[in-house]
């Protein structure tokens, strides 16, 4: 199964989540941030303010990801988790230091605290079902992003940000999301109803996170009565 089989006619919790989503996914498409991504137009600044929050979103995505593993009730799904908790950290962390000069002259945004709070908070708190559901969407919607731009730009060669989009249409990230569609639903198929519901509203929650943190961006969102 690729992540592309998911959205086309299949069955099962990622099919599902995918179509409740689909508002949440189409104001995401939407987004000035996302649109001038796209064609290039986004202010640098912008870009800057949206790695730095992405590089502090991914040392907890990184704890959250190690979390699954060691509640994967299986060995594969164990290795998976391990190993994307470390790419998480080693491999797409490359991107901030290529266009971030100075990560300590910015500080945790209110939407990067209560994103990655609300997914520590599964990891620490849920089972492995939820905790996986609420992983996805980072995986899910950032690839789904990176090959519509890569489709609209055609050519990334001198695009500002192709490298960013580059990244995310890679097939390597897609197989990633295809194995995290595939465990979703395997727990989901042996899950009690109750567990599949709980699994829909911590994947639906983390999606609207996902909104939340690229429009931040777009606003370079600061605390209150601070600059």
């Amino acid at each position: 199964m690729t992540a592309a089989t998911v959205e086309n006619g299949s069955t099962g919790f990622c099919a599902d989540a995918w179509a409740a989503t689909a508002k949440t996914r189409a104001a995401i498409d939407a987004l000035p941030f996302v649109v001038t991504l796209g064609d290039g137009s986004l202010d640098g600044a912008r870009f800057a303010y949206y790695l730095a929050q992405d590089a502090f979103y991914l040392d907890d995505y990184a704890r959250a990801l190690a979390a699954a593993a060691v509640k994967a009730p299986n060995s594969a799904d164990l290795a998976f988790f391990a190993k994307s908790a470390h790419t998480a950290i080693e491999v797409e962390q490359d991107l901030h230091r290529t266009h971030v000069q100075d990560l300590a002259g910015y500080r945790r945004s209110p939407t990067c605290v209560g994103y990655t709070s609300y997914l520590l908070g599964v990891a620490h708190t849920r089972g492995y079902a939820e905790l996986v559901a609420a992983l996805l969407p980072c995986f899910r919607v950032y690839q789904d992003v990176g090959m519509r731009l890569l489709a609209a730009a055609g050519d990334l060669t001198g695009h500002p940000y192709g490298d960013w989009i580059g990244t995310y249409a890679d097939e390597e990230f897609a197989r990633s999301t295809a194995r995290v569609c595939e465990i979703a639903d395997r727990v989901a198929g042996g899950a009690d109803p109750a567990t599949v519901e709980r699994m829909h509203e911590a994947y639906a929650r983390a999606t609207a996170w996902e909104w939340m943190f690229w429009d931040a961006a777009w606003r370079q969102e600061g605390w209150p009565g601070q600059g």
